[in-house]
């Protein structure tokens, strides 16, 4: 089945030049179609080691963020023909051997929208997460959870799979260019009806992974807040939202049993 799709990894970089080789290593190229890599106007080597790697990376002039590197990678998979798109931050964080059973989630037509998750089944303390992080994952979590109406175990994580037909059905131009984008990209799935499953995913905290500052974390924790106060609002019909606008997905009837006469259940009646 997973051969019937094209798959493809999305790689948003800024300055992973310290930690590119090791993320696209461990990618199974013998299952995944495209690797694409959008560069975020990086000042160190990524670039440089992308092409020795043989990914001729999409360039981005000036630095968008990183909802409008983002923009740029779905799109770009999209035009390339892509049924699959798993978007792995290169920075090492998440484990490359999880794109796989992500994409397969998808491929066999459990969920439309796959998320990997740190916290499911694992203590992410154990794998480096700062404290304060972790106790900021918690707490966000849990207010998305009562807000919303949905259970995950988190909302926050770099790695998750699309289905095709999710991606070309959210209007994500319309979803900020800064993190707050992959929360607007949940609660805009969640808009079109589409099913979100999870799969443990172990994590490494190390130097060279990239993380915003305590500045930028509390205006991000803000901003999830508001977003799901959003959803609720729009879903209340209590204000209207233009980003989640979203028609549902339409997916084909499921196949009706054929009848058949079987005389001995007959002879039961």
């Amino acid at each position: 089945m997973l051969n019937c799709k094209q798959i493809a990894v999305v790689l948003p970089a800024y300055n992973a030049e310290s930690t590119l080789r090791q993320t696209v290593a461990e990618i199974d190229r013998s299952v995944i179609d495209d690797v694409l890599l959008v560069d975020d106007a990086s000042t160190d080597g990524t670039v440089h080691v992308a092409r020795e790697l043989g990914i001729e990376p999409i360039l981005h002039v000036n630095n968008t963020g990183y909802g409008g590197n983002q923009k740029t990678c779905y799109a770009t998979a999209l035009d390339r023909g892509a049924d699959i798109v798993v978007m792995l931050h290169p920075d090492y964080q998440y484990s490359p051997r999880l794109v796989v059973p992500l994409a397969a989630m998808i491929a066999y037509d459990v969920y439309d929208f796959v998320l990997g998750s740190r916290i499911l089944a694992q203590n992410a303390l154990d794998g480096g997460m700062p404290r304060y992080k972790y106790v900021a994952n918690r707490f966000l979590t849990l207010f998305e959870n009562v807000v919303l109406g949905f259970k995950l175990s988190e909302y926050h994580t770099g790695l998750r799979a699309y289905s095709r037909e999710l991606l070309e059905q959210l209007p994500i131009d319309r979803n900020s260019d800064d993190f707050i984008f992959d929360n607007e990209m949940i609660v805009q799935a969640l808009s079109a009806g589409a099913r979100i499953g999870e799969i443990s995913c172990p994590t490494r905290y190390e130097p060279a992974s990239s993380s915003i500052n305590f500045r930028r974390s509390v205006k991000y924790g803000f901003g999830v807040m508001r977003t799901a106060i959003q959803f609720r609002l729009h879903r209340q019909n209590i204000r209207r939202f233009p980003f989640l606008d979203v028609p549902p997905l339409s997916r084909p009837a499921p196949a009706q049993p054929s009848p058949t006469h079987d005389p001995e259940l007959t002879n039961l009646h």
